[in-house]
């Protein structure tokens, strides 16, 4: 299965990818999926469906039982722990639902640190773009607890693209935000797609937040069920319930 069509790797490709746990739990069934750069894609399902397993799996936060991940053309497969923390750490950016911004730092210092875990320094024009781009550069120097839930989640998708990730893995990430922040944080995620070229592959239990993105992966027991494209929160709602129906 393909997601959108270029000359370039996938920043994604997953072949034949199966992840079993003890006591029998087949959590991905032989899954195959490349996701083109430039891809805003999300993934939902039931619950157990498999749609965070495939995430980790693609993140190179767990390990599958078999198949082979590539992320940019580079196999992540096979890799030590240091190298896959590498790996995720300079080539993934991560937007977690709890945003996971460090109390005690700034917002700048939140939005640099993997670039500081990586010995590197941020350019400054890139940064500065940024910073403006997701409507912190006048909070810069303010603590997380001084920003409200979306300029938290803005800063945290900030710090997931300072190093310039090759794909961004966003799992529930309007899921402690209110409406309107959650449009537009979605909205803003959307854009940085399709302004910066990034690819973004979003985890989400909600068709309203599924529906901003270019395609919808639907999971079912651990397999691709369907694929939506440019999908409608209405139609993915009605996929969800006829699947928990079935």
């Amino acid at each position: 299965m393909s997601v959108a069509t270029t000359t370039l790797a996938p920043a994604i490709a997953l072949e034949h990818v199966s992840k079993s746990y003890p006591g029998g739990v087949l959590a991905l069934d032989d899954v195959t999926l490349d996701v083109e750069p430039g891809t805003f894609l999300a993934v939902m399902g039931p619950s157990g469906s498999g749609k965070s397993t495939l995430m980790h799996c693609a993140a190179g936060l767990d390990t599958p039982t078999t198949g082979r991940i590539c992320i940019a053309g580079d196999e992540i497969g096979g890799l030590d722990e240091n190298r896959r923390t590498e790996l995720r750490r300079d080539r993934i950016g991560f937007v977690f639902q709890a945003y996971n911004l460090v109390p005690s730092l700034s917002v700048m210092d939140n939005i640099t640190l993997p670039l500081r875990l990586a010995g590197r320094r941020p350019d400054p024009a890139w940064l500065a773009s940024l910073v403006a781009r997701v409507g912190l550069a006048d909070r810069l120097a303010h603590r997380p607890a001084e920003l409200s839930g979306g300029q938290q989640q803005r800063a945290a998708i900030a710090r997931a693209l300072v190093a310039q990730p090759a794909v961004v893995f966003a799992d529930e990430p309007t899921g402690a935000l209110d409406l309107q922040s959650a449009h537009d944080v979605l909205t803003l995620l959307r854009e940085l797609v399709e302004e910066l070229h990034q690819t973004v592959v979003m985890v989400t239990h909600d068709p309203s937040a599924a529906a901003q993105a270019h395609q919808t992966l639907v999971m079912a027991d651990g397999r691709i069920v369907d694929t939506v494209r440019r999908p409608s929160a209405a139609d993915l709602a009605a996929r969800l319930v006829a699947l928990t129906e079935a």
